[in-house]
């Protein structure tokens, strides 16, 4: 995990994401596209630390979801 330095990147919640706010992910499709890193944050902290995924983790991370949902 790290922290995010640039403040530009726009962040997107997931349609993952629960309604109700206790289950909230953002990543950012704009860094990614990029750069080949997929960052992907906590919403209840986005000055937190973040996840800085390759596009096969960020693949399996959503299959996760999925199968979870």
């Amino acid at each position: 995990m790290s922290k995010t330095a640039d403040r530009t990147v726009r962040w997107v919640k997931s349609s993952y994401s629960s309604g109700d706010g206790g289950q909230c992910i953002e990543w950012a499709p704009e860094h990614a596209a990029a750069t080949g890193e997929v960052l992907v944050r906590d919403s209840k902290t986005p000055t937190g630390p973040h996840l800085t995924l390759s596009p096969e983790g960020f693949a399996g991370l959503v299959a996760f979801a999925r199968a979870s949902g």
